[in-house]
Parts: C-alpha cells; structure tokens; sequence
C-alpha cells in the first residue's frame, strides 16, 4: 500500500517509553561528586516531568526521518491528560498519502487506540464512501505492543517518555543552548531494553512488526530534552532504530479534547494493512 509509510511514520510518533532505572552512589569523593551532579540532573528532569504530566496537553511540532530519508513535518494538538491522544496536520507527499488526497495536507487523530486519517472517499473497498481510514495500533505495533501503549498510562505522550528520562541512571548535562530564542538546558541520557517498562513491547527489535520493519527495530534509545522556564521542555528529541523524532512544545495546556470521528464516515483499513505487512 502506497500510504502504509504514511501511517507508520505517525505510529513511530507515537512512540516513547516508561523507564525504571535508578542511580547509585559511591564513597570516593570524586564519584561523590558524580553522584551529586546526577542528583542535580534528576532533580531538575524530574521537576520537568512533573509540570509537563500536571498540565496535561500541548501545541506541538515535530518532525521524524527515516532511513535517512527527508524528514517529515507536523503540528497540532498533543493530549495525555486522559489516555494519550493527538490531532495533526502532516504534509500529504511527505507521508506518501497522496494516493488518498488530493488536498496538500492531511489531518491525523490518535485516539482510542487508533489512528484515524482525513481521506477522500475511494471508488471501493472499505474507504468507499468514507471520509475517514482508521488503523488499530496493533497493525503497526503487533497486539503486545498495542497493549502496552494503550490505557490510561499514557504510553507513548511526551510525559510518557520524561518518565524514562527521570529514571535514567546515565542522563548527561550538556549545557546552556538557545531554541526557538529561549534559553534552556539541554540534556540526554540513553535507556536501554531493560528499563523501558511496558514500552518493550512495543520497541524492542526482537518482535516482526512493521515499526521494526521500517526502523530497523531497537535495544536502546537515546534522548535529548532541552527544559527552559518554569520547568517546562521546550525540545524533547527521541532517536529509535533508524528513526528520529523531534518535537517542539510552542504552548502547554489549555487545548481541545481528542475525539474519534462518527463512526459511519470512518473505514477500517487495518486487516488490509496486516496483510500487507506479512506479505512483505
């Protein structure tokens, strides 16, 4: 399917993790040293996880590349105050959905556990009539994966993936740098298969799914966030396999519920695209 990029990409979006890792402590003064420093770092993730659960939604935009490839843009509504749940615009070429639209952009919903694209009404098939393609998580993530990131833990929501960066035991402090003419701290830490919590379901590269078809799958992930005022990210970076997902936060709080559209304008594609995912 020529469009099947195009709903992979937004489920790589999706994408985060639930870390459980601690730190440790040694006697020398110089790992004391160290281990305070650590402290310091997890105090000020930890006061950025806080703030970014407690407000609960946020205009974003992000862009993801592939393989190298072009990256691919969009911007909207992250939510994760009661499940996590997101509405978008994405360039139509880009995502290679041009096969289901004529109209430069294409909006995209994530909800219930589901995506949901603004397509035109096809000739036949389950898109026959339908303004709307919807595709089970479980067609990109395999059923365990689509599991562990539904619920209301908000697996997947950028809050979701501060949890694993405030348990990180290796998180980097790298120093002061200027995004979008705001000053903040940029920091990284790199979390590995054995402590990303539920989210291993859904990420480790052991699992024939069609995420891991297309990042080539991953034992790690490394992640970048850059937290400005008042506690709040301003840059949250996640590199997965072969795919990178940057994100800005341009304002938190205060957006418009997530909803599924009515279901007689909406048809399932996703049979049609785990068939397709097994073929290839």
């Amino acid at each position: 399917m020529r469009y099947m990029r195009g709903v992979v990409w937004a489920g790589v979006a999706a994408a985060a993790l639930a870390g459980t890792a601690g730190c440790g402590a040694e006697t020398t003064r110089k790992a004391a040293e160290a281990v305070s420093h650590a402290d310091t770092i997890m105090a000020a993730l930890g006061r950025a996880t806080d703030r970014t659960e407690s407000l609960g939604s946020a205009e974003v935009k992000m862009t993801t590349t592939m393989n190298g490839g072009a990256p691919i843009a969009m911007e909207g509504t992250y939510s994760w105050g009661d499940g996590f749940a997101y509405d978008v615009e994405m360039d139509t070429r880009a995502a290679k959905m041009e096969a289901l639209t004529h109209a430069p952009r294409i909006r995209a919903l994530l909800v219930d556990g589901a995506y949901y694209y603004d397509t035109e009404p096809q000739p036949s098939g389950p898109l026959k009539g339908k303004e709307w393609m919807k595709v089970d998580v479980s067609a990109i993530f395999g059923d365990k994966g689509a599991q562990a990131l539904s619920g209301s833990s908000n697996n997947g929501s950028p809050a979701a993936a501060m949890r694993g960066l405030k348990y990180a035991s290796n998180a980097e402090d790298l120093g002061k740098e200027t995004i979008g003419g705001k000053s903040t701290t940029h920091y990284r830490a790199v979390i590995d298969k054995n402590h990303m919590g539920k989210a291993k379901d859904a990420l480790a590269s052991g699992d024939d799914t069609v995420f891991n078809s297309m990042t080539g799958g991953t034992d790690s992930i490394t992640m970048d966030i850059w937290v400005g005022a008042e506690d709040l990210p301003a840059r949250l970076k996640e590199t997965i396999g072969n795919a990178t997902i940057t994100m800005d936060f341009e304002k938190f709080g205060a957006t418009a519920d997530v909803k599924a559209p009515p279901a007689a304008q909406t048809g399932d594609v996703t049979e049609l695209m785990k068939k397709a995912a097994a073929r290839q």
